[in-house]
């Protein structure tokens, strides 16, 4: 019992990553666990949007997942030019030492699905992988752009990190973004 208390208290840290959108109705950025639980909510809502026998449950727990070595290494925005592989890296060292609190059996749960959520797999994985990046930018959508606007974000460095995993997970999500995306483009929502 006192391992699985542990682990759920570490995941208390996730609360205090913050990330560089701002949640709507307020002046504050959102935090990693509030993110977590929104596309996994995104996820169970587009449903019926998935590819034909896509287990969302399976999907719902990835998505709950993918953010936790977060607690270790902080959030880099999805539009940034870094270096994906140190920094997956990095989350990976994260990850085994957090889900090394809980007992062999559940460590090793949870490290699987990081891992398919990570390499994106299956289409659990890919549908997953559509609503984490469509996260972000339903909610710039909603905010006239505030993080683009403020992180110098351009049109089209969003579209070129987006537009493959978004529509090869979901096809129709990437078809109901793709002319908002151009909207807020001609309305000026992107940086430089």
């Amino acid at each position: 019992m006192q391992s699985v208390i542990d682990f759920v208290l570490e995941l208390d840290k996730l609360k205090t990553v913050t990330r560089k959108t701002k949640t709507l109705h307020s002046d504050r950025y959102e935090n990693s666990a509030e993110h977590s639980w929104q596309i996994a909510m995104l996820a169970w809502s587009l449903a019926p949007y998935a590819p034909a026998n896509t287990d969302i449950n399976q999907v719902i727990k990835l998505l709950l997942v993918h953010d936790i070595g977060e607690i270790d290494t902080g959030d880099t925005i999805v539009y940034a030019n870094a270096d994906w592989d140190a920094l997956k890296a990095e989350e990976l060292a994260a990850v085994q030492r957090i889900f090394g609190l809980l007992p062999d059996g559940a460590a090793a749960e949870l490290l699987a699905l990081w891992q398919e959520f990570e390499a994106g797999s299956t289409i659990e994985a890919q549908f997953a992988h559509a609503c984490d990046r469509a996260m972000p930018v339903l909610l710039n959508l909603a905010n006239n752009g505030q993080s683009w606007r403020e992180n110098g974000i351009s049109y089209q460095r969003v579209v070129a990190r987006i537009e493959a995993p978004i529509s090869q997970g979901c096809p129709a999500l990437w078809q109901y973004l793709a002319q908002r995306l151009a909207d807020a483009r001609h309305a000026g929502w992107f940086g430089c």
